[in-house]
């Protein structure tokens, strides 16, 4: 991918938060309309979009709420917009009914979600209790969001210029999951300038005026006999689809023995207690999967059918690992190990379980 360069060549690099590469990426991608609530631990977001994006010639809009944010970001999908909201936990909740919308209007919009403890109000720290809502259709009815799980602040950077193209390309809402460590760390990231939005884009339903042809309806409304399946099994088909975006880091997985499966911060983590372990002489290996849906099930699939074994390690209480089961069943089973919410995990929490999982080696 293009960088951009200094006067002598090399790529220019800035140090910065995961929060404010999501903003920076979010700009190269060609955001224009930025809606938000304030909620910790996301707030750097909407504090450089708020200078950053009238600069950029974009709209900044500080919402009355949640509901209001997505509401917003709902409308500037229907008019072809490039447009972003964020918020943490409680405050994606609250957007669920208008993500359904979208979803079932076939909008494009993007969410990042810079997960905290739950449930409740829970906590400012890092969690990653909202696999399930992220990744299962966290509103009403049958619908799903494309959803990327950064682990470095290089990944926030990137993988919203990726979240912008994957929600025109396929009409759906995107959902960037991180969390506080993410958020909050800092980090060298190489900016690159994607290539330009075309002016056509989304030209073909967009709404701007029906000025010299037919009007256009965007909805998520079907009230005829047989409109409502019909829109459904439209959207099942396009999900399915989506499969071919799966993405995962794969690391050690050829001669390991057996597999660690952890997303996000914690597959960044866990990567450090494998290679403690690797120095040891035990076989481990990870993936790290980087879109959530789709799940990269195959990558897993094929590994279980090598005769590997597996271990689940998440931030929360047990999410993740069911479709990592999934993806593996018939052949082989996983462990878990749950870390609380609550609780700052370090590498060195993890090499007993993983220890445990290779039969106490």
């Amino acid at each position: 991918m293009p960088h951009n360069t200094t006067d002598t060549g090399t790529p220019e690099r800035i140090f910065i938060k995961g929060n404010e590469a999501i903003a920076h990426g979010a700009l190269a991608a060609g955001c224009r309309c930025y809606f938000g609530y304030p909620i910790t631990p996301q707030n750097d977001i909407p504090e450089m979009m708020s200078y950053a994006l009238p600069d950029a010639g974009g709209e900044f809009v500080q919402a009355e709420s949640e509901v209001a944010s997505a509401n917003m970001l709902l409308g500037a999908a229907a008019a072809g917009i490039r447009a972003l909201t964020s918020s943490s936990s409680p405050g994606i909740s609250l957007m669920q009914e208008a993500i359904s919308y979208m979803a079932g209007s076939e909008l494009p919009g993007v969410i990042v979600n810079m997960n905290r403890g739950g449930p409740g109000l829970g906590d400012i720290g890092p969690s990653q209790g909202d696999y399930f809502q992220s990744v299962k259709g966290g509103g009403h009815g049958d619908y799903k969001l494309l959803v990327l799980a950064p682990a470095t602040c290089q990944e926030c950077y990137d993988m919203m210029v990726q979240a912008f193209d994957l929600a025109f390309k396929y009409r759906n809402p995107v959902m960037v999951l991180g969390d506080a460590i993410v958020g909050q760390m800092k980090e060298p990231v190489t900016p690159w300038k994607p290539a330009a939005v075309a002016g056509t884009e989304a030209a073909d339903w967009r709404l701007e005026g029906a000025k010299g042809r037919k009007p256009r309806l965007l909805k998520s409304l079907f009230l005829e006999d047989g409109a409502l399946a019909g829109q459904n099994r439209h959207l099942q088909a396009k999900y399915a689809a989506m499969q071919a975006e799966a993405r995962a880091e794969s690391f050690l997985t050829d001669d390991a023995e057996l597999i660690v499966v952890a997303y996000g911060s914690i597959g960044r983590i866990a990567k450090s207690a494998i290679r403690k372990l690797r120095a040891q002489g035990h076989k481990v290996g990870l993936v790290r999967p980087q879109t959530l849906f789709p799940f990269p099930g195959p990558l897993l699939r094929g590994l279980a059918e090598q005769g590997k074994r597996f271990l689940t390690i998440e931030h929360n209480c047990g999410q993740m690992v069911e479709d990592v089961r999934l993806s593996i069943r018939g052949i082989v089973d996983s462990a878990f190990y749950g870390h609380m919410p609550g609780e700052m995990p370090g590498s060195d929490d993890f090499l007993a379980p993983i220890l445990d999982a290779m039969g106490g080696k």
